[in-house]
């Protein structure tokens, strides 16, 4: 046995023998790291290799098997068991990725404080002593003797306190200070710790039935630390994010083997912990302007969860050369096609305008349906006409100014004549579908439909 240098992608784990600043697989840049394998040579030949025969088949056919439903264990935090589809089930690997300081460890400290009362949880920490978690547990209240506390690193030893404790849930804190001691490579948080100890953890979770959540750091470009297969490796993985500027953090799944990756949790940050808001749109339009020109009220679908929040976009004359156009919360490249789409079909002038385009509280936004408020808001400023208050928009708007369907849109409705909007601008196209359902739902609501953008002019005298 000899052991060499070999180079590792820290985004797909492809392992190379000399330095490269592209990697050969993936094709990103500056990725490789360099580290110290371990090897063995042994003689091999496909000629030679025969597989032994065997009498019994283990395969067998898909219908003789027979569906099991494990019931999901219900965390008592509504907006998380939302994000994984129910619960957590049993036998599932879930990865839980944020930034620094975002409120990962106290929400899985939360989490245990409610599960604790009727399963037996293990807490392995592997960066904060017991007693930093018990001031922690301390401050939101959480004292029960079902949840215990592990500090190690070694993920043998870890291993090996589940099988001695056998909980229902193990919680590792985090996977880049687990180190598998037996590798070759000793480093821990390398490509190859991580993917290493993570598969000690999957194995063990699905022999012996252990739920387990993993928290995963994030690195400089916001993706997981680590290489890409772990997010392969694991059945959900989770992004809690959010600006620390302000006091909410969203919970989102990006993959989930048991349930949707549609949903999203919302988590508002306060002295006795993360608290759960539950109408996030009356939170997000709390402290909206009245009568102030830019200024468009929004219906994002998030997941089935219909979201109001506020757009706003200032339109002012450029003293550059080239005029600035500056996004938060909203696509640039969609801004810049909007804009182009008003000028060049609507014929307002915004060439020579700066633009500034936000998405109020924080919020990030992709969803197709906020075009027609994001135009009708640009409108807005460049005429500086206010907007009703009241008003709500929504719909997705193409290249020729046209605007078209959208989906859940009753859903939407009823979300805006819940919080006491009077006016509802929808597309044409979805009025005309399901005008019956609409009409029911509006309850004394004004229904806009609108095939394009000239017809949403009206709106602004």
């Amino acid at each position: 046995m000899k052991s060499k240098t070999e180079f590792v992608c820290t985004e797909c784990g492809n392992v190379t023998s000399k330095w490269f600043g592209r990697c050969p697989s993936c094709g990103e840049w500056n990725t490789l790291e360099e580290q110290e394998a371990e090897v063995t040579t042994a003689k091999s030949s496909l000629r030679s290799y025969s597989a032994p025969k065997r009498e019994n088949a283990l395969s067998f056919p898909i219908n003789s098997i027979d569906i099991v439903e494990e019931p999901r264990r219900k965390t008592g935090i509504g907006e998380f068991d939302r994000v994984l589809g129910g619960g957590i089930v049993k036998g599932s690997v879930t990865l839980l990725a944020g930034e620094p300081g975002i409120g990962k460890s106290t929400l899985l400290l939360q989490i245990c404080g409610v599960l604790s009362d009727s399963f037996k949880l293990l807490y392995v920490s592997g960066e904060e002593s017991p007693s930093q978690i018990k001031l922690r547990a301390k401050r939101l209240g959480i004292d029960n003797g079902n949840i215990l506390l592990y500090t190690e690193t070694d993920i043998n030893e870890v291993v090996s306190e589940i099988s001695a404790v056998q909980p229902d849930v193990v919680i590792i804190d985090s996977i880049q200070t687990m180190t598998d001691y037996s590798s070759s490579s000793t480093a821990g948080g390398s490509v190859t710790q991580v993917r290493n100890t993570a598969a000690k953890l999957i194995k063990t979770a699905k022999t012996e039935g252990i739920s387990v959540i993993i928290v995963g750091h994030v690195n400089k470009d916001g993706g997981i630390a680590g290489p890409k297969v772990l997010e392969h490796m694991v059945d959900t993985v989770l992004y809690f994010d959010g600006d620390k500027q302000y006091a909410y953090r969203m919970l989102r799944a990006v993959k989930n083997r048991f349930g949707s990756t549609n949903e999203i949790g919302i988590f508002e940050m306060d002295a006795e912990g993360l608290c759960e808001v539950e109408n996030p749109s009356e939170y997000l339009l709390s402290q909206r302007p009245t009568n102030v020109s830019g200024n468009c009220t929004m219906c994002a679908m998030e997941g089935t969860r219909p979201i109001l929040a506020e757009i706003q976009a200032l339109v002012t004359t450029s003293v550059f050369p080239a005029p600035r156009r500056t996004s938060t919360g909203f696509n640039y490249n969609r801004l810049t096609l909007l804009a182009a789409v008003l000028e060049k079909r609507m014929g307002i002038r915004l060439g020579n305008s700066d633009i500034y385009m936000n998405v109020v509280g924080g919020l990030t936004v992709d969803d197709p349906s906020t075009d027609l408020p994001a135009c009708l808001a640009l409108i807005s400023g460049y005429k500086d006409i206010p907007i009703d208050d009241k008003l709500v928009a929504m719909g997705e708007v193409g290249l020729a100014g046209e605007c078209r369907a959208i989906a859940g849109i009753e859903h939407r409705i009823r979300e805006c004549v819940r919080l006491g909007f009077d006016t509802i601008i929808i597309p044409h196209r979805n009025y005309e579908r399901a005008k019956k359902q609409i009409d029911k739902i509006a309850s004394g609501a004004k229904i806009i439909p609108v095939k394009s953008l000239f017809e949403t002019l009206k709106i602004f005298g």
